[in-house]
């Protein structure tokens, strides 16, 4: 059974108010960028579907850390795509995000799905999670990490959620790729896409540019996590799945899959999109 630090209170999730992932659903903490940022630059956009690339990121994640059986949280798991998944590989999924109105559609969609859903979500700030210490066996952040208020709290709190042996599987923005997909700020004005050469600037320059997305050095994780029980097993690095390109233009998607996938196998590998970075909370293994 999971344990939680609250007590009987609903959650926004499992059919039948299942007391056993009972959460408050509180207003969610909101995350230190401009007041007048949209919700694409403060939280980035959430899984809509399911394709390649993230069954591409979850066999990784299960590589590492087996799902089955296992209590999962997705932190920041938006419309839920990822809790959904981990389910159907036989996890005990919960997910967790400060958006409200994310969280709602995260259930409507379980609920709709077939079979249902049993997952249960909840509102709440990755530096304040309403967990026991110890609950959980696997909590996973996908490109998540560089929207919280405070990234080394996040790590604390995690370290804290994890039981002994549990892991702790982050995707995150990487410095050295050559575009920035978080959009940038001029002035007031908010551009989305994917702008060239961003991440390569000076910090302050990059950061005036970014102030709502950070982008990961990779020696960065070994600082982050100094002074928790919280030990790197894995760090390395993917480029993007190219769905929307494939499904444009198969040939040039594919293409540009195969060049990026044989990158990873190379010292090419520190420019991919993504830092893949799998923590371990130190302690006895799991039984």
């Amino acid at each position: 059974m999971l344990s939680l630090r609250t007590a009987r209170m609903p959650a926004l999730g499992a059919p039948g108010g299942d007391e056993r992932w009972s959460v408050a659903l509180n207003e969610p903490t909101r995350v230190a960028v401009p007041a007048h940022a949209p919700e694409a630059a403060r939280l980035g956009n959430p899984s809509y579907v399911w394709r390649f690339g993230q069954e591409r990121r979850l066999a990784l994640i299960e590589r590492y850390a087996p799902l089955a059986g296992r209590r999962v949280l997705d932190l920041g798991c938006g419309l839920g795509e990822y809790v959904r998944a981990a389910e159907r590989r036989g996890a005990r999924a919960l997910g967790s995000d400060i958006a409200v109105g994310r969280l709602r559609e995260a259930r409507r969609r379980g609920l709709a799905a077939e079979p249902a859903s049993a997952a249960a979500y909840f509102a709440a700030a990755g530096e304040a999670l309403p967990l026991r210490d110890g609950a959980l066996d696997v909590i996973v952040l996908n490109e998540v990490i560089e929207h919280v208020a405070d990234d080394r709290a996040t790590l604390r709190e995690i370290a804290r959620a994890l039981v002994p042996g549990g892991s702790c599987i982050l995707y995150a923005p990487n410095r050295r790729y050559p575009f920035e997909t978080h959009g940038i700020y001029l002035g007031k004005r908010y551009l989305f896409g994917n702008i060239p050469l961003v991440n390569w600037l000076p910090d302050a320059l990059r950061n005036r540019l970014v102030p709502h997305a950070r982008a990961y050095r990779h020696g960065d994780w070994r600082l982050l996590i100094r002074d928790t029980p919280l030990e790197i097993v894995e760090h390395a690095y993917v480029y993007p799945g190219f769905d929307n390109v494939i499904a444009r233009a198969p040939r040039l998607g594919r293409l540009l899959r195969r060049a990026c996938y044989w990158a990873e196998g190379n010292a090419l590998r520190r420019f991919g999109l993504s830092h893949f970075v799998v923590l371990r909370r130190r302690g006895e293994d799991r039984a």
